[in-house]
């Protein structure tokens, strides 16, 4: 689909055509070009090392919310009741939420939950992941990822990444598959589509469920597509630093007649409040408490209304970020390809460190001087990496699948070498909405000065 046109004082081509210096050089005082352009003929001198700063602009302030939520809230205050569910035409909030929600992910089976955690678990859960399961995913993602299927007695199986889209290497997932395998989770990591079309068809030929976590994805297609309709099974989170948020919350969502009406009860003690004839006893399954409140559905609704123009803003910034640091040998941007959206939770690039004469934290001390926001990586290890994983320290320092013979798992010898490379090699910068394209050119121009500057 075309990325959508977001009004910009800045000519694109004017911006993509010229090296960052002189692009920059053309932005300043007429005293002050010469200089600067005849700096450009080397990529310019660093701001750390008394050059000029590339990046002159702020961005906006993130407002996340206004009166809509407030005038939500308020409604959700003057009814009788705030639980979730008391019957048809009363959680009046929750209702107007998976009525929004739809229109952005249209589902046939919708769940409220109280985290992006808690929707992953129940949609585990409802797969009928068990004990000695295997389940394959990212390693390069959030603990609420694998939390789930660790609760399940379940084994987290991590697969390799692809070089430039940091989500998972269809043919890695493959070559992972064993005949314990029950599931596969893609994590859209960063807000970039995974390769679903690929990632369904394993699926399929091998009988597993395909869930999408799209915590970092709200408003994310993929060719054309909403991301969360491809799989069986969809995950969102409505964490405070999300696209849209209700302080925290989640969403889990199917079109499967088979694994949908499981989501409720998984989400909600194993009861089954759909029937007229709901009692205590009619409980079938062992499940936890995760349920949504009407307030937080009230605030989560309102945001809703703004979803579209936010995952449209990341995109466009997203997009005009990419272009300004293709072509350079020393650095890797996402790959995205021209049909997908990616909306962008941040913006995430990798150095090819063999071709600077600096280190990763000296790069990114460098972007930092010439006033860009910048940090190394992502996650400091992979989750397969972290102490927890590595001593096997899952419940109360034991692990019961392991004692018992079921899972001859070490986390210990796991090794993804793409996934340690892009966390070793990678750069993060904050990307939102209330940013414009003039100040993400300019530290897209820091990126190119600086990567010019330290090529070797």
């Amino acid at each position: 689909m075309p990325t959508p046109e977001v009004p910009n004082p800045i000519s694109r081509r004017r911006l993509f055509t010229t090296s960052a210096a002189a692009w920059l050089a053309a932005r300043l005082p007429r005293s002050s070009r010469a200089a600067d352009a005849k700096a450009g003929a080397d990529g310019g001198q660093l701001a750390k090392l008394g050059g000029p700063k590339v990046v002159r602009t702020r961005p906006g302030a993130w407002l996340r919310w206004d009166g809509r939520e407030q005038k939500q809230v308020a409604e959700a205050i003057a009814q009788a009741s705030i639980f979730y569910w008391l019957g048809k035409g009363v959680n009046q909030q929750t209702a107007l939420f998976i009525e929004r929600f739809k229109r952005h992910c249209p589902r046939d089976y919708v769940m409220t939950c109280s985290s992006g955690t808690a929707a992953l678990h129940i949609a585990v859960a409802a797969t009928g992941v068990g004990p000695g399961d295997e389940v394959i995913t990212s390693p390069v993602t959030d603990f609420g990822t694998v939390t789930g299927i660790l609760f399940q007695q379940a084994v987290p199986v991590f697969a390799d990444l692809g070089a430039s889209t940091y989500n998972l290497e269809p043919a890695a997932v493959e070559r992972a598959i064993t005949p314990r395998t029950k599931a596969i989770i893609a994590v859209h990591l960063a807000g970039t589509p995974c390769d679903l079309d690929a990632l369904r068809a394993i699926a399929d030929r091998h009988r597993l469920v395909l869930i999408e976590d799209c915590a970092q994805a709200w408003g994310a297609r993929y060719r054309g597509r909403p991301v969360g309709t491809i799989g069986h099974v969809a995950c969102f989170s409505l964490m405070n630093s999300k696209h849209i948020g209700a302080g925290d919350g989640g969403v889990v969502a199917s079109s499967d007649s088979r694994l949908g009406p499981a989501l409720q009860k998984f989400g909600d003690k194993g009861f089954d409040r759909t029937t007229a004839g709901f009692m205590w006893d009619q409980t079938a399954v062992l499940a936890s408490n995760y349920r949504l409140s009407e307030l937080q559905a009230a605030f989560g609704a309102a945001q809703l209304e703004r979803l579209e123009a936010i995952a449209a803003k990341r995109s466009a910034l997203g997009r005009v970020f990419i272009e300004a640091i293709s072509g350079l040998p020393s650095v890797i941007p996402p790959a995205l390809p021209a049909d997908d959206r990616g909306t962008f939770w941040f913006f995430y690039f990798r150095l090819r460190l063999e071709r600077l004469k600096c280190s990763r934290a000296e790069f990114v001390e460098a972007l930092r001087a010439e006033g860009a926001s910048a940090s190394a990586g992502y996650i400091p290890v992979p989750i397969y990496g972290t102490k927890v994983f590595r001593e096997h320290a899952f419940f109360a320092g034991r692990w019961p699948i392991k004692e018992t013979g079921m899972t001859e798992m070490d986390y210990a010898r796991v090794r993804c070498p793409e996934a340690e490379a892009i966390l070793a090699t990678g750069v993060q910068c904050p990307l939102n909405e209330s940013m414009d394209e003039a100040h993400v050119g300019e530290v897209g121009a820091a990126v190119r000065k600086v990567a010019r500057f330290f090529t070797t």
